[in-house]
């Protein structure tokens, strides 16, 4: 239901952006955002450690979290999945210079290629390159094709549980958050982690799904939490910045509005790394950072099989294994 309102709503406001007289720069932002000049575009960014051609599937954090979790040493494990919804990996050439980014690679973090769709471009794609089934695919380290969620609209079974649940069920963590202003995720009906949800309360797992009205309320109960000295956890906002100027004004590299999108999406970022590091525990604490998107986009909507739509980005403070 969320991708066919999106993409009716991306229609009308295409139209509308034509009608008001913008068409000649609207087309040309589409125009030249060709595969030939997206790839040209991401050679440029050589902040990160691998290729389009070896490009992660978005579903090995999974098992990364999972692991940092159970490590070993004495320092207490937290992990945070901060969320960039829409972000493209080409789009990374815009994120702040003070944000998030620059704090997690000037201290030492990798920045990874990685992909949504289930099958890394050009081969075909298993499941929509949406928000539903790509968070879905790293909470859970499966594909749409083994935890069921294909596409938005579709409720997960709890066969599949995501880290929200598995990580307290298994001893790794006493309280978990999730951070959203979509109800597509837990609120609607035929929500992706609507059974999960009840499924945590009923049974006494201590995992908060939160759902907030604004990014800014998004923004305050995420540094809200970590601001606790029994912070949750596990800690999973997901802002929507590109997501929301993408589908407005088109998911473009080429759009002055999509570019700042992912510049605020990384100021956030950025004041959520300060916080965690501000923490007056912090220097007993070992915690994993992971900045990442669920999919990208073309024109004004995503769900499809283009390298614009597929390709993500993982920047995390643990190095991982190629």
């Amino acid at each position: 239901m969320k991708t066919l309102i999106l993409k009716i709503a991306a229609f009308f406001t295409a139209i509308a952006a034509l009608i008001s007289g913008g068409i000649a720069n609207i087309m040309d932002r589409f125009e030249a955002d060709t595969p030939i000049n997206y790839k040209a575009h991401v050679e440029q960014l050589d902040f990160y450690e691998n290729t389009l051609e070896t490009a992660l599937p978005q579903t090995v954090l999974y098992d990364i979290i999972s692991a940092h979790m159970s490590s070993g040493g004495s320092k207490e494990k937290k992990a945070i999945i901060i969320g960039f919804d829409g972000g493209r990996l080409d789009g990374t050439a815009y994120v702040a210079k003070n944000g998030g980014f620059d704090a997690m690679l000037s201290g030492g973090a990798k920045a990874y290629i990685s992909y949504c769709g289930g099958a890394n471009y050009p081969a075909p794609t298993v499941q929509a390159t949406s928000t539903a089934p790509s968070w879905c695919s790293i909470l859970t380290g499966k594909w749409g094709t083994e935890n069921g969620v294909t596409d938005n609209g579709i409720s997960k079974s709890n066969d599949y549980l995501t880290l929200l649940t598995t990580l307290i069920q298994s001893g790794k963590a006493d309280k978990t958050a999730f951070y959203t202003t979509w109800g597509g995720h837990f609120i609607d009906e035929n929500s992706t982690y609507i059974n999960e949800k009840k499924y945590c309360e009923e049974n006494g797992i201590n995992a908060a799904f939160v759902k907030c009205e604004s990014q800014e309320e998004i923004h305050a109960k995420t540094l809200e939490d970590i601001a606790r000295d029994d912070c949750s956890d596990f800690i999973f906002p997901i802002y929507e910045f590109p997501d929301s100027a993408g589908h407005g004004t088109g998911f473009s590299t080429f759009n002055p509005e999509y570019q700042k999108a992912m510049y605020d999406n990384d100021i956030y970022a950025g004041e959520v790394i300060e916080a965690i590091k501000a923490r007056k525990n912090y220097e007993n604490e070992d915690w994993l950072i992971i900045l990442t998107s669920d999919h990208g986009g073309f024109v004004t909507s995503h769900g499809g099989i283009t390298i614009q739509e597929r390709m993500t980005f993982i920047v995390i403070n643990k190095e991982i294994e190629l």
